[in-house]
Formats: C-alpha cells, sequence, structure tokens
C-alpha cells in the first residue's frame, strides 16, 4: 500500500483499471506472462499500459495472485528476474530475496574468504541457522563471510527475519537470544508447528504486515480508493501483536520512536476494546491531534455500535468537559497570565520563567495547596535548590499569580486539570488509551488514573520521550501506574526512509531520554526497512532568497504529481509560517496554515506538525537565531537542569518536523546554520 500510494494519480488509475480487468476476466492467466530466466518461476508481469508494468506472485495452489510492484517496464522486467520468494520455516511467514545480488556478492566473498580461515557465523551449526529460519539455499552463503560489515551489505537483499538473525549472531547473541530479537518484530512468538514451503496463500496470511487481502471488486475498490489513508492505519507484525492482544493485567505501555506506528496501534487497541463492548476513552495532547484521530478512526471502525462507545477527546478539553457540568471554566491566555507574573517576579531573584515552571512542574504537579506542604516537598526535576525563605518568596509570588486569576474567574488547563480530577467520583469508562503520553502534565494523569477504574486493560500509554516538545516530565510510578513487565518497544520505522533517519536521529543529541517509567529511552535498534534519497539542506544569504527557493523546491514536487496536501512546511515560529504560506499563495501555490482541513500545501509551526505525516516536508528557518529559539531557552546560570531541558525540547522540535516526511525531507537556512544541523 505504501508503494502504491506513492505512485502518480494517472498511474494508479490505470493500475485500478488494469486490476478489475484482471479480475473480471474468466481465465485470469491470460493476462499474465511468464518471464524467462526468472529466479523464481511463480513470477509474473501484467501490463498497466504502454511504459508501466505490474509484477505479480501467482502462487501453485489456489486462485490467489498477489500484486508486488508497479514500475517501468524494464525495471519491472529486472525485478521480477531477480527476486525469489520463499516460506520462512521457522515462522510461517512470505519473503522475498534478491537472489540475483546474492549471487553476484558469492565470487567476492569467496575470494575474501580463502585469505583467511575465520568465519563470521563458524560458530554456529547449520541446523541451528534452519531453526531460526534461514533459508538452507543461504546457509553456503552465510557461512562465506568475514566480516560484520559484508552481513551488513546484505540487509537489502535478505529477507528482514532472516538478516535480524544473523546479525544478532553476529553480534555474539546465542541463538536463543537471536530468536527473541526475531519475534519482537513478528506476529508470532512460537513456531507454527507446520510449514508448507509451497503454501504461499497461507504464509502470505501469517504475514499481515506485507499483504492486504481482497475479495472481490469492491472491496478493492474501496482498498485502492484510499491508499495513503489505508496505509496510515495498516497493522504491521509487531504492532498487531501488541493492539489487539486479548488483555494485559494492568496498565500497559508502548514505546517507540516517530514513524514505528504508536498512534496506529492505539487506535486498533481501542476498536478492539470498544467491540468487545468497552467505553473507550482516546485521548492525547493537543487538539489538531484530537482531530487527526477522528479522521483515522472512522477509517479504520465501519459499525456504529462500536464507534460509539469510543470517545476522542484531548486532555485539555476533556477537563473543560468535566468542570463544565458545574460551572463554565475562564480559561487565562498569555495576555492574562504573562503580565501577573512579570509583576510576580518584581521584587525577587527570580525569573518570571522561573516561578512560572516552578508553579507547574512542583506545585500544580504535586497538588500543593498550602505553604507549609511546599517547604516540606522535594524538588526532583529542579535544577536549582531552594532554602525554606527562598520558598517562601516564591511561594508568595504564585499566590500572587493564583490570586489574580482567581478574582477575573480564570484558570490555566494545567489548574483546570486538577479542578477536574477532584470532581471525578467514580470512574467514567471501561479503558483509557493516551496517545503522546510524554506530553501530558502530571495534573492531566491524576485525571485520567480517576477515570477509569484499576485492573486489566485500565490504560493503554503511547509515547515516545524522544518527542517530548512541552514541560512536561512525569514518572508514572509516582502517581501509581506501573508499567513493568507489560510495555513494548517498536524500533521499525514504516513512515519514514533509513536516510531521513540517518540525518535525523543525530539531531537529538547524544543523551538518552528519560522514559515515563524512569528507565532511560534510547533509540538503539531504531531503523527503516524503507529505502530513498538523502535530505537536502540548502543556505541562503536572507529572508527573502530562501523563500524563493521554498518555492522552487515545492513547485518541483507538485510538477512530479505529489498531490499538494501531501507536502507539509514546518517552521520554528508562526510568524515564518505566515510569511511562508503567503509566499507560496502569491506564487500561485495554494497553501493553508496547520491545522486545516482544506486541500493543498500545509504550512505550520513544528508544534503544529506533531502527530501528522506528509510524503514532502520542507522544514525552513533551521538557523542559529531559531533554533534554538533564544525565548524558549532557560539561561544556564538560572537554572542549569532546565537549560539542558530546554535545549532538548528545541533539539526534539527539529527531530519532530524531520520525521514527518516519508519520502523527501528538504531543510533550508538563511545566514549560519542551526548549530543542531548534522557538519
Amino acid at each position: 500500500m505504501p508503494q502504491y500510494a506513492k505512485l502518480q494519480p494517472k498511474v494508479r488509475r490505470s493500475v485500478d483499471a488494469a486490476v478489475a480487468k484482471f479480475a473480471e476476466h474468466t481465465h485470469a492467466g491470460l493476462h499474465l506472462e511468464k518471464i524467462s530466466n526468472a529466479r523464481d518461476p511463480r513470477i509474473r508481469t501484467i501490463r498497466i499500459d504502454q511504459f508501466w508494468r505490474g509484477v505479480v506472485l501467482a502462487p501453485q495452489k489456489g486462485d490467489v495472485h498477489c500484486l508486488l510492484a508497479v514500475m517501468p517496464h524494464d525495471d519491472a522486467i529486472t525485478y521480477a528476474k531477480s527476486k525469489k520468494f520463499s516460506v520462512n520455516q521457522a515462522l510461517g511467514v512470505l519473503e522475498v530475496r534478491d537472489q540475483v545480488a546474492l549471487e553476484e556478492m558469492s565470487p567476492a566473498l569467496e575470494k575474501v574468504a580463502e585469505r583467511t580461515n575465520f568465519r563470521l557465523l563458524g560458530h554456529v551449526f547449520d541446523k541451528d541457522l534452519v531453526r531460526l529460519g534461514i533459508d538452507r539455499e543461504l546457509i553456503p552463503l552465510v557461512k562465506l563471510l568475514t566480516e560484520e560489515s559484508h552481513l551488513q551489505a546484505m540487509e537489502k537483499l535478505l529477507p528482514e527475519p532472516q538478516y535480524i538473525a544473523l546479525l544478532a549472531l553476529a553480534q555474539g547473541m546465542n541463538v536463543q537470544q537471536a530468536w527473541d530479537e526475531v519475534a519482537q518484530c513478528l506476529p508470532v512468538e512460537e513456531k507454527p508447528k507446520a510449514v508448507d514451503p509451497d503454501d504461499l496463500v497461507t504464509a502470505m496470511r501469517r504475514t499481515p504486515g506485507k499483504v492486504v487481502f481482497v475479495n472481490g471488486p469492491e472491496e478493492l475498490r474501496d482498498v485502492l480508493a484510499h491508499p495513503f489513508d489505508m496505509w496510515r492505519v495498516f497493522l504491521h507484525p509487531v504492532q498487531r501483536r501488541v493492539a489487539l492482544r486479548p488483555s494485559y493485567s494492568g496498565p500497559a505501555q508502548v514505546t517507540g520512536g516517530a514513524g514505528t506506528g504508536k498512534t496506529v496501534t492505539a487506535l486498533h487497541r481501542a476498536k478492539f476494546l470498544a467491540g468487545r463492548g468497552g467505553r473507550v476513552l482516546l485521548t492525547t495532547f493537543t487538539r489538531n491531534l484530537a482531530e487527526a484521530l477522528e479522521k483515522q478512526l472512522s477509517l479504520l471502525v465501519d459499525d456504529e455500535d462500536v464507534r460509539g462507545r469510543i470517545q476522542v477527546k484531548n486532555v485539555d478539553a476533556l477537563s473543560y468537559s468535566i468542570v463544565g457540568r458545574h460551572h463554565k471554566p475562564g480559561i487565562a491566555g498569555a495576555d492574562v497570565l504573562e503580565p501577573l507574573w512579570e509583576e510576580a517576579a518584581e521584587g525577587t531573584p527570580f525569573s518570571p520563567t522561573f516561578l512560572e515552571r516552578e508553579w507547574e512542574q512542583i506545585i500544580l504537579a504535586q497538588g500543593l495547596e498550602s505553604e507549609e506542604e511546599y517547604l516540606g516537598c522535594t524538588r526532583a526535576g529542579r535544577g536549582v535548590p531552594l532554602g525554606k525563605a527562598q520558598r517562601s518568596v516564591v511561594w508568595r509570588a504564585i499566590g500572587h499569580v493564583a490570586d489574580g486569576l482567581a478574582a477575573e474567574g480564570r484558570s490555566t488547563f494545567h489548574q483546570l486539570a486538577n479542578e477536574a480530577a477532584e470532581l471525578v467520583r467514580r470512574p467514567e469508562y471501561d479503558h483509557v488509551i493516551i496517545d503522546e503520553a510524554q506530553d501530558i502534565h502530571t495534573a492531566q494523569w491524576r485525571l485520567l488514573r480517576r477515570l477509569v477504574a484499576e485492573g486489566p486493560d485500565d490504560l493503554f500509554i503511547v509515547g515516545d520521550p524522544h518527542q517530548r516538545i512541552y514541560d512536561s516530565h512525569v514518572s508514572l510510578a509516582s502517581l501509581g501506574i506501573n508499567v513493568r513487565g507489560r510495555s513494548t518497544k517498536l524500533k521499525l520505522n514504516y513512515r519514514t526512509t533509513q536516510e531521513i533517519l540517518t540525518w535525523s536521529v543525530p539531531l537529538l543529541g547524544h543523551a538518552p531520554a528519560h522514559g515515563l517509567d524512569d528507565s532511560a529511552d534510547t533509540l538503539d535498534g531504531y531503523r527503516s526497512p524503507m529505502h530513498g534519497r538523502r535530505p537536502v539542506v540548502k543556505a541562503y544569504p536572507d529572508m527573502d532568497a530562501e523563500l524563493d527557493g521554498l518555492v522552487e523546491q515545492v513547485r518541483a514536487w507538485l510538477d512530479a504529481e505529489v498531490e499538494p496536501g501531501a507536502i507539509g512546511v514546518a517552521t520554528r515560529y508562526v510568524w515564518v509560517a505566515r510569511k511562508a504560506a503567503r509566499r507560496l499563495k502569491e506564487e500561485g501555490i495554494t497553501a493553508y496554515q496547520v491545522p486545516s482541513k482544506s486541500p493543498g500545501v500545509q504550512v505550520g509551526s513544528m508544534h503544529k506538525m506533531k502527530g501528522l505525516e506528509f510524503r514532502c516536508i520542507a522544514v525552513i528557518g533551521a538557523d542559529e537565531n531559531s533554533l534554538p529559539s533564544a525565548k524558549a531557552i532557560t539561561p544556564e546560570d538560572e537554572d542549569p537542569k532546565a537549560h539542558a531541558q530546554d535545549v532538548q525540547k528545541e533539539r526534539c522540535l527539529l527531530f519532530v518536523a524531520s520525521t514527518r516526511a516519508r519520502d523527501h525531507l528538504y531543510v533550508s537556512y538563511a545566514g549560519s546554520p542551526s548549530p543542531f544541523l548534522p557538519g
């Protein structure tokens, strides 16, 4: 589906027509052409038009045919001749390898092997390789390897499960450990009892993350009508195992880097639990993320009764609605808060930002209601120690803000969450699913905890601490939410190419992220099976020239028949987004600011891009004055820990923006580049 979604619209229409004609023809085989000298005799091709051909796998058993790829004629023939399909004898799943490329590699490996007695996998018995699913035909080639780099060069040529097993063994793992590595990326935890090497259809059905089955022309039309949307709600094997698990004994957590399918997993979990009759709350941090969840859920759930049992609401709207049952809340915006914090800081040694963070991260987070409680509390996470006298000064200063808000009948959303939590007298849902959990504030977590009774399948928590772009640093254990033993880490990125990942991951720096379960979180093993072009980084003398470059790049994507809505433009500042959208419109390119439901190029701040994805992303304004943003950084001499956290948030923002791209990433800056950009 991802490859089909990338095809130009006119090519997709030709594919639809060819497949429909094939499906309607009584003697379907007449439309398929055999390939001479093909490594797999079951491979066929089908004519799409004068230029494009489809590659088809025609299993010998049954009447199922699988459309594998649509390519220009010569590329399709090359693909069809070189690929070989098989059934993994340990896992029972369908696999494909580039047989021609492996054969061409063999003489070079033989020459290298002649110069040494060492073999990378010489210590592994053939029977153990077979137990791990290594194809018997590949074992002689595998046994020639003398260096891990040679194995890594084979990654694109080998089936993924086999490569994972071989790499694990090469890195010193034993056979059981290698099996555990393979099982993490597949829908099976135990080997099937019997595997028929000739039954490709059964193998396809065991490979739900790779093959879409359709049972008739209407179902086929539905799938092909929304290729991009279908791909977004498509479960890959490890996601399927997590989302459709019959039950968890308590709160469960799913983490993983950008594009690993955490949100898709959350959506399917919501459908699964609602399908069993449960009342489900699906919540996230911002309104536009909640709207995106609503849209995807409408594609995924077509049963009105099941859909009716799932409520989608971002956590601020949830707080507002609960408090609104008792009185109409008044929300304080920046126009109210900023003057109050300025006044509060006058005459104290503390800045308005320091006081506001102390209030948010300590007082509201811990639900402290008196000066005595504040004087005795712990301040974990804050970088500047405060004595009792200093705490008294802080308490009085913060009290000035709280009193000012109360006088106007207003509150912040975090205050509202605390109030809502107090108003919840009994559980209102059977299951609560939280997406983008890393950005949820402690006060909001208390509310969510009270909305569902403790027990099996109560909380399903999805997030990535490497995408933390707000000030929330939560310990679930401190809230009585224990996910140990019920945590899954997704490592495969199905959205972004490896080339984009290789460029983007270093943006995060070297320090591990702090996970919600109090453990360090790294991106070890995070990778993509997809490959494409390297990101493009361009420098310009000034912003006008940079915007000219943006117009040129967007126009090039449009000329390549990328749909306007599949193009995103991300900036650090809202005012730059406005300027970029205006310039695109002046040049005749339809563009809208995020969030927008209108079809056109989507332009927005990096914060607004969270949770969205596009075929092509242009990240503009990546200069030293914008990333990091000086306004968003606490001075190091005021609070070194807050300073470090702020810098990391800025790194995360750039990482989030860059990993919205599926196929193409373009980054630009005027003047000097951001220090975050790779050298």
